[in-house]
């Protein structure tokens, strides 16, 4: 029978598979490697290798940096993130081609710091009793509650993206849409039906050649209505039922059309 512990204040379960010494599965050390060896991610003052973060189990992660700041320093991560090389990299791609260009052109001001609400922790997906872990597990998840912009404004991921502004709506849906051509799993407000506050990000892999992605909610059109003013071509939008859109490869990113033949036990990520 499965039953809740707490080992140096975090909650495991025991009984599950959960404390088990079961061995990491093999591309994850793969592709922490080729990241460092490639030096894809440089330590500076910003980002800061710190000591391997060990269990229980096979939680864990065995090169991890304390992320403060990205993009040179000019973007604060508050508070600091503790996850991998690869997910390191990852986070400067997005914020370079994608969240940057989407707050100039819809706020006319570059984002200066993230809000962190989830980076390392040893837990199963969702929080669920017997449940997989989660990216988050091994430093391959981040939690984002929003943005603050040089100018002061912040744009926060709401529960409900649909009650935002335009202006907001228009910006959240550029960069969900820009993560799905960097990460693996992405997930919004409206996914999988829950009423979420944040983006969570990670780089699961969800076949074997690790190539396949997950977005929710599926990045769509907003059919024939005008952009708002001021916020520049509405690209896309939360809107349930929408199609698909038609984005340019090289430009946000592709999303993946849903993964809808992604395994029935498939439980995403939070």
């Amino acid at each position: 029978m499965c039953s809740l512990i707490f080992l140096a204040g975090v909650a495991a379960l025991a009984g599950c598979g959960f404390l088990e010494h079961e061995e990491r599965d093999a591309w994850r050390g793969q592709a922490e490697q080729v990241c460092l060896a490639g030096r894809i991610v440089k330590p500076t003052k910003f980002i800061r290798p710190i000591a391997e973060l060990e269990g229980p189990g096979t939680c864990g992660v065995e090169n991890p940096f304390r992320v403060f700041a990205i993009a040179d320093g000019t973007v604060g991560v508050q508070p600091s993130a503790r996850i991998g090389c690869s997910m390191t990299a990852a986070l400067e791609t997005w914020m370079r081609d994608t969240v940057q260009p989407a707050a100039k052109a819809r706020f006319g001001s570059e984002v200066a710091e993230i809000r962190n609400t989830a980076s390392y922790g040893c837990r199963t997906r969702n929080d669920k009793p017997g449940a997989t872990l989660s990216e988050h597990a091994f430093g391959n998840g981040l939690d984002i509650g929003g943005f603050t912009l040089v100018d002061g404004r912040e744009i926060a991921v709401p529960a409900d993206a649909r009650t935002a502004t335009p202006e907001a709506r228009a910006f959240l849906s550029e960069v969900m849409a820009g993560a799905c051509g960097v990460f693996k799993t992405v997930l919004g407000p409206g996914a999988e039906g829950r009423r979420e506050t944040h983006i969570h990000l990670d780089l699961a892999h969800h076949d074997l050649t690790g190539e396949r992605t997950y977005c929710r909610p599926r990045p769509s059109l907003p059919g024939k209505a005008a952009p708002p003013s001021g916020a520049g071509d509405l690209l896309m939008s939360y809107a349930p039922g929408g199609r698909d859109a038609d984005i340019p490869t090289g430009s946000v990113g592709r999303p993946d059309a849903a993964h809808d033949d992604a395994p029935a036990d498939y439980e995403p990520d939070e």
